[in-house]
């Protein structure tokens, strides 16, 4: 080889993601629907999410982004019986029972060519031990039987400017609760795998009231062809449907 011959390794067009864990209250209600919301009382959210392949650096088309997160009192449907405000033992999929079928702020969305998704949702409440976050996951389809797809080759979570939690907490749907939010930095799970770059930039929807809501939005880069260790093929049956 001439020693004068450029060499160079293959770079990422864009940064890759920092995974999280699912936490033990991932499950697949096999909902594709934008708003998520059923009807809950909450602060609303409108989130935007584009998701990009880093080794590309061009949008992902029509994967599935499922997003999960609890209410403004902080209990997750499936799991609407657990006591938010006390701390769970085990943070593994599948390791507490669910209590309940509701499916209230959970589904699915295709990205469209562009790699976006939208959700209407409300702004999440917290539960004892975590700072205020949304679940993301990401399957790479293939085929038509997309709701059975396994394929997830990123796993997340989203966190919020602590300015904008502080005034959602204030507001009546969230407060009087026995226990007090972590902030972000206090939270071990934002502290130690990534929370800072996977933190929502987030802007009201209103100027005359935040409690009209707020808009958050975040680009997330995936390795299309990852298969993600934080939810795996057989993690679709443990009290996931």
């Amino acid at each position: 080889m001439d020693d004068n011959t450029l060499v160079t390794s293959a770079q990422p067009a864009c940064l890759l993601s920092p995974e999280q864990i699912a936490g033990p209250y991932f499950r697949n209600p096999k909902l594709i629907r934008r708003n998520i919301s059923e009807g809950l009382d909450g602060v609303p959210l409108v989130l935007k999410l584009t998701i990009v392949d880093t080794m590309t650096g061009q949008p992902v088309n029509g994967a599935i982004v499922d997003i999960w997160h609890c209410n403004a009192r902080g209990a997750y449907s499936g799991w609407s019986k657990i006591d938010p405000d006390k701390e769970v033992d085990d943070g593994a999929i599948g390791a507490i029972p669910r209590t309940d079928d509701d499916t209230y702020l959970r589904g699915g969305q295709f990205t469209d060519q562009n790699g976006i998704v939208r959700f209407t949702t409300i702004y999440p409440g917290f539960y004892a031990g975590r700072a205020l976050h949304i679940h993301v996951a990401v399957r790479v389809t293939a085929g038509n039987n997309y709701l059975e797809e396994r394929h997830v080759a990123w796993v997340g979570q989203l966190y919020f400017p602590e300015v904008a939690s502080r005034s959602v907490l204030n507001t009546r749907q969230y407060s009087g609760r026995t226990v007090a939010p972590l902030t972000n930095d206090q939270d071990v799970l934002y502290e130690t795998m990534g929370g800072e770059a996977s933190t929502l930039t987030v802007h009201t929807l209103s100027r005359d009231s935040k409690e009209d809501g707020f808009f958050g939005h975040m680009t997330i880069g995936i390795d299309t062809f990852a298969a993600s260790s934080q939810i795996k093929p057989e993690d679709f049956d443990k009290y996931t449907v």
